[in-house]
């Protein structure tokens, strides 16, 4: 049992040594919290760390707190991570900026519902889900990804699996756009970028580009204000379990992600709220605890023709995705680096439109790629769920 105390011990502390890491190192910086943390928990897995008997009382005491920790940890994330988004911000924004958004989202649609259709008969276990997923991922984020793959049920194995081709396969997308892959979206796309959303929007006393900012959060002001936002984020999950028991007479995931994430749209919209410090950082660690673990899930002996598929089905949602993109902004003129952030802000969530906006060298368009990331965390997850039950209605 010492085994899995010490597996435990290192899902919480892991994301805080990330995040210190982060802190301290640009390298850190560039690669990110949430690969880092996939790394961690790969590590874990391949050390043989998580590797228990079957069915022996270690193994499934550390598969009941993983669960535990797991449904937590992103019941509590999803509306942290939405305190600080101001959406009202949209009223400001040019057309342009909704028309990436709305051209991202479609392609991302398009590209999975048409890669359900092809692949439909292969060995990918439970493609309809893993399809919804990275619905989540891919217009929202990890947080709506997890979500999803809590509210569906998904094997933990396949979730694990899934996460480990989308990194395999999305890095070096990013590698290639900070390598000057923008360069050939400002040819295909040579429109100018107009005014985006005004830079000198200011929220809470800093820039609301800034994202990842954890420096100060032990502060006492920070910390107050963090412990405030926890436990309304405690309230909204105690009221999507109340509210789940009531309407199904059991705990169900989907309606309490639901209804945690509609929640945190709602207090969004709360001035107090809103002005709450550090609410995203905290949700940020939440996320990292469930990265960790479900990357520590991982099993290579699981990798087979199925699972090799699940990176084909990944590809294919990339690339037909990015070339519809393309296409929908080229026809609303919307200029290459509004697309290059607008579809980092959907493919690989908000906290990588700074990195971009840095190698392009363009902040005109960094609060755009931020609002559209952020509208993808709102929406990513109701999307998913629209498309579980469309798969119902067409396959």
């Amino acid at each position: 049992m010492i085994q899995v105390y010490f597996v435990l011990a290192m899902y919480v502390l892991m994301p805080v040594v990330i995040i210190q890491i982060f802190k301290r190192w640009t390298w850190a910086q560039k690669i990110g919290t949430v690969l880092m943390a996939y790394a961690v928990g790969f590590i874990l897995a391949f050390s043989g760390a998580c590797s228990f008997e079957m069915y022996s009382p270690a193994e499934q005491t550390l598969s009941r707190m993983q669960q535990l920790l797991m449904s937590v940890s992103v019941s509590l994330a999803i509306p942290l991570m939405l305190f600080n988004c101001d959406f009202q911000l949209w009223a400001k924004s040019l057309p342009k900026t909704l028309w990436a958004l709305v051209g991202g989202v479609l392609a991302v649609v398009i590209a999975v519902v048409s890669g359900y259709w092809v692949f439909q008969f292969t060995d990918i276990p439970e493609l309809d889900k893993v399809a919804v997923m990275l619905t989540g991922i891919y217009t929202g984020g990890t947080m709506n990804f997890n979500a999803l793959g809590s509210a569906l049920g998904v094997d933990k194995s396949v979730m694990a699996i899934v996460l480990a081709f989308q990194m395999l396969i999305t890095t070096p997308y990013i590698v290639f756009v900070l390598a000057g892959g923008y360069k050939v979206y400002r040819v295909v796309l040579p429109y100018d970028d107009g005014i985006s959303i005004s830079e000198s929007i200011h929220r809470n006393g800093k820039r609301a580009t800034e994202v990842e900012r954890y420096d100060g959060m032990m502060r006492k002001r920070n910390f107050w204000s963090m412990m405030q936002a926890l436990l309304l984020s405690v309230l909204f999950l105690l009221a999507g379990v109340g509210l789940s028991i009531w309407i199904t007479g059991t705990i169900s995931e989907m309606v309490v992600i639901l209804t945690i994430t509609a929640l945190g749209i709602i207090a969004s919209f709360f001035k107090p709220v809103r002005q709450l410090r550090k609410t995203f950082e905290l949700g940020m660690f939440f996320i990292l605890v469930f990265s960790v673990i479900v990357a520590s899930m991982f099993d290579y002996r699981s990798v087979n023709a199925g699972s090799m598929m699940i990176g084909a089905f990944v590809a294919w949602i990339i690339g037909v995705s990015t070339l519809l993109h393309l296409g929908f902004c080229r026809m609303g003129k919307v200029s290459g680096d509004l697309f290059t952030i607008s579809q980092v802000g959907l493919l690989c969530s908000p906290p990588f439109v700074p990195t971009v906006v840095g190698a392009m060298g363009n902040r005109k368009v960094l609060i755009s790629g931020m609002v559209v990331g952020l509208m993808g965390y709102a929406i990513g997850t109701y999307l998913g769920i629209g498309i579980y039950y469309l798969f119902d209605l067409l396959f």
